[in-house]
């Protein structure tokens, strides 16, 4: 007997990695029956992906969320929804509304509704950033995700929401995509600007290493996840690392090295004139990089990624003609 095709609910869909993975999932017709997009709003036109059900859902409303869950039948949710790259005026409590308590309502309506499979997008960030963090952070490595990031913060609280799920409903089959540095050509945020200055800063003692994930990998690990059988957590991330000196080369251009002392003292001052949303806790975010290893997303969860950790950066480089 032919299995049943997946009815998929896509949270965040209008989104960056959404709007490819409603695409992919809509091309895999023979696998998949329906694809229901939810985001604050509806997509342009143009962005309109054929015979997609989009609808308004906000992840901080949990009828908004439950709703189409259980209107739709839908035994797949993909839960992309979250706060990345917060606005000047975005909150801490409105990011917490809908990394952490938005998550909370998918999970509930997906228990509620009966729903057979979770896909979560967490981060690399979820194992924090932390002077003692191993050089290579396995799946088996605890997350502590740092109070002062509320990224990263928010990631570990809704991979904590996840592991007690675990326990409480086995049922629900997780995937849990832990992600590392996204590029793509259409990429630009704050890391990326990173990369655009004309001198790369760099801490004093610190090589500061980034494993990057081309995004088309990362869309690519997400439909495996959705399609396939594997379950379990998952660290998302080309080969390889580079150094900020390593970058630096393949930019062709040099570092500017500064005592972490000095770099603080910077941070504070800027934040303090409202110059910069950022304070000195964030060279902890140069500093001591989650550096993930991608041995189990290749050997278990059966993805080898095309591109590199050199390569994807490689791309972006080129793709932004620097």
């Amino acid at each position: 007997m032919p299995e049943a095709k997946k009815r998929v609910f896509v949270t965040g869909g209008n989104g960056f990695l959404g709007h490819s993975v409603v695409r992919g999932l809509e091309n895999a017709g023979d696998q998949v029956e329906l694809v229901v997009s939810g985001d604050l709003s509806h997509p342009t036109d143009e962005r309109r992906v054929d015979g997609v059900d989009y609808v308004v859902a906000d992840v901080t409303d949990p009828s908004s969320v439950a709703g189409p869950i259980g209107e739709h039948g839908i035994d797949t949710v993909v839960h992309l929804a979250s706060i990345v790259n917060p606005g000047k005026d975005t909150t801490t409590e409105q990011e917490f509304a809908v990394d952490v308590t938005g998550s909370k309502n998918v999970f509930d309506a997906c228990l509620e509704h009966g729903v057979k499979r979770v896909v979560v997008s967490s981060s690399g960030a979820a194992y924090g950033y932390h002077a003692d963090n191993p050089a290579w952070l396995t799946e088996d490595d605890p997350v502590r995700g740092n109070e002062t990031f509320p990224y990263s913060l928010h990631k570990r609280l809704v991979e904590e929401q996840l592991a007690a799920l675990r326990d409480s409903n086995p049922e629900l089959e997780q995937v849990v995509l832990r992600i590392g540095t996204i590029l793509g050509e259409t990429v630009d945020n704050q890391i990326t600007d990173l990369f655009k200055s004309k001198r790369l800063i760099k801490i004093r003692g610190s090589e500061s290493p980034f494993v990057f994930i081309w995004d088309q990998d990362v869309v690519g690990v997400i439909l495996q996840a959705v399609l396939g059988e594997k379950t379990g957590t998952f660290n998302v991330a080309g080969d390889g690392a580079m150094t900020v000196d390593e970058i630096a080369a393949e930019l062709g251009r040099k570092t500017l090295t500064v005592p972490v002392s000095a770099l603080k003292a910077g941070l504070w001052a800027g934040h303090f004139l409202d110059l910069t949303p950022h304070g000195p806790a964030q060279t902890d975010f140069l500093s001591y990089r989650p550096v993930l290893d991608n041995r189990r997303l290749k050997n278990e969860f059966g993805y080898i990624p095309e591109y590199t950790t050199r390569e994807a950066f490689h791309a972006w480089r080129l793709s932004q003609r620097l």
